[in-house]
């Protein structure tokens, strides 16, 4: 299915003024021909123009029908009689066949954040029974806008097998207005579904935080890619999944974004404890590393200067007591020793 844009069609103030002038002049001429049947019940010219006035006023309101008004950013597809016959772009007042009709499948649909949540519909009120209910009259206007799909956060296992929760928030546009109506059932369903599967066949491809011999990229050599670190290419991979899945659907994705990232919460005590100790255990590498560097110099130094001789064991005690006053986590309690070593 094609688009096809209507051009031409921005003529509805004259169609509105013309059949407005018609309906007064039907008005007088049915006036006329009313006083001409009273004065002579059997002038031919009264009765022609009483009823051809009586006609129009029956049916004149039926060019009404065919009047549309788009704000900017709007589109209208058209159908009559069940065939597409196209669809109007751009702000304005037209006129169109009034047995035309309007398709949006997706005009009762609302997605979370998106940009038709807060639209408030506007109210007609309908005969049911001997009560009088009030509905709410659909727009089948689509919106051309930019708008945000913010889905529900979820529950996935990355490659490590570890449950992760991760949301998204997708922004896209209509830029075909056929495929959108006619391809798909509702592009606002289709568009979440697809967002859903593209995300659970992404995530399943990373692990949540660096993880040695993981191949993201499929090059078959292992990387540094994670959910956490590497956001920004998961996303636009995301995002490259989501487009070549709507496109039939008419639908462009401009930006797809992770919003929430966390592993899930009947892991995330364990996943805490890790990263702790990880952490602990890298700054202890750190702090040996470092009173390593630091008994070297001292050993050096005194040596250089020849301000004291040493031998082996001496040596050995010295940096036994120096690793355990550098790398102890409490302050050093000093042992003043007044014999020999001997």
């Amino acid at each position: 299915m094609q688009e096809k844009i209507l051009t031409g069609k921005k003529h509805g103030m004259r169609v509105l003024l013309l059949t407005s002038l018609l309906y007064l002049v039907a008005i007088g001429v049915t006036v006329y021909g009313g006083i001409t049947m009273d004065n002579d019940p059997s002038s031919i010219i009264g009765i022609a123009l009483f009823a051809i006035g009586l006609i129009w006023l029956c049916v004149g309101w039926i060019p009404y029908l065919g009047l549309r008004i788009l704000r900017p950013q709007e589109a209208l597809v058209l159908t009559l009689f069940g065939k597409y016959i196209g669809t109007l772009k751009g702000e304005g007042f037209y006129a169109v066949n009034p047995f035309c009709g309007s398709v949006n499948p997706a005009a009762r649909t609302q997605l979370n954040q998106s940009g038709d949540v807060s639209t408030a519909e506007p109210a007609a009120f309908t005969l049911s029974g001997n009560s009088l209910k009030m509905q709410a009259v659909v727009n089948n206007k689509l919106s051309l806008k930019i708008m945000t799909l913010s889905n529900n956060r979820q529950k996935i296992n990355d490659c490590l097998g570890n449950p992760v929760e991760i949301g998204i928030a997708v922004t896209w546009r209509i830029v075909d207005t056929a495929k959108a109506v006619f391809n798909v059932n509702n592009y606002k369903e289709f568009l979440s579904l697809q967002c859903d599967t593209s995300l659970r066949n992404i995530v399943r491809l990373y692990p949540y935080d660096v993880a040695p011999n993981v191949d993201t990229t499929g090059d078959g050599v292992a990387d540094d890619g994670s959910l956490r670190g590497s956001s920004d290419v998961v996303a636009l991979r995301i995002r490259d999944e989501i487009q070549e899945r709507v496109s039939d659907a008419g639908i462009e994705v401009i930006e797809a974004r992770i919003t929430y990232l966390a592993y899930a919460t009947e892991i995330a005590a364990v996943m805490l404890q890790r990263q702790q100790a990880s952490a602990i255990i890298d700054a202890r590498k750190m702090i040996v590393d470092g009173a390593v560097g630091m008994v070297e110099m001292a050993l050096e130094r005194l040596s250089q200067n020849d301000t004291v001789v040493l031998d082996e064991e001496r040596k050995a005690a010295m940096v036994s007591n120096l690793l355990v006053v550098l790398c102890g986590n409490r302050d050093a309690q000093p042992v003043v020793n007044s014999g020999s070593l001997y």
